[in-house]
């Protein structure tokens, strides 16, 4: 990541150096703390995503690689790759099995028609409506005729409009950091035009401590 990078990159990826440790810790323990339907899905899309193999999976936002760390032992080949080092530190430590980089999804240092299938969960929630479609072209870019993107996110109001929430605190630390809410419909749109049409859409209420309900889109390069 260097200076040429968008602000919002940048105050992401400072945030999450800052919170690395705690959030690692907080939420590590993918899949056992995770949602029936939500492994369930995740393992729907490694079915889908091994019609494509030997091309790999990239987990973008990857965090502590716990999703990664699971894809793989579905059979999976895949990597990771994150905007924080110091995430992508932790997940090497935790998973030295296994691949982590760091970069961008709005910019994937790969060449065209490379990834069998693409994971986001909870990362998109990150990106500014006016880069989101620019970030959907670079998964088109990047994926092969037939593979599939499954992104993870917690929805937006029944009403369609987006919703911003601004942090500046979070563990203790202190960062800068932005998320964007939206509906399963709104992102379903957004993939339309970069010409990843939708297959499916999943969306559950919260449960236990989540205060907003689950959203996840499955969508597809043509073959």
């Amino acid at each position: 990541m260097t200076d040429v990078q968008p602000e919002f990159l940048r105050s992401t990826r400072t945030s999450y150096d800052a919170i690395a440790p705690a959030y690692t810790e907080r939420f590590s323990d993918w899949p056992a703390d995770s949602n029936p339907l939500d492994r369930s899905l995740v393992t729907a899309f490694a079915e889908l995503a091994c019609d494509n193999a030997p091309a790999p999976v990239a987990d973008l936002g990857s965090g502590p690689g716990s999703v990664t760390a699971h894809l793989h032992a579905l059979g999976v080949p895949v990597f990771g790759v994150d905007v924080s080092p110091l995430m992508v530190a932790l997940a090497r430590r935790a998973h030295p099995e296994l691949r982590f980089h760091v970069g961008s999804m709005t910019a994937l240092d790969l060449p065209d028609r490379t990834l069998g299938g693409i994971v986001a969960l909870y990362s998109i929630i990150h990106i500014p409506t006016e880069h989101l479609g620019a970030t959907f072209a670079e998964f088109h870019r990047v994926l092969v005729p037939g593979g599939h993107v499954l992104l993870g996110f917690q929805s937006g109001r029944p009403d369609g409009d987006e919703e911003h929430l601004h942090l500046a605190e979070r563990f203790g630390h202190e960062i800068s950091l932005d998320y964007y809410w939206r509906t399963p419909d709104t992102v379903a749109v957004h993939l339309a035009e970069a010409d990843l049409p939708v297959q499916a859409r999943v969306l559950r209420e919260p449960a236990g401590e989540e205060k907003r309900p689950r959203a996840f889109v499955l969508a597809r390069r043509r073959p």
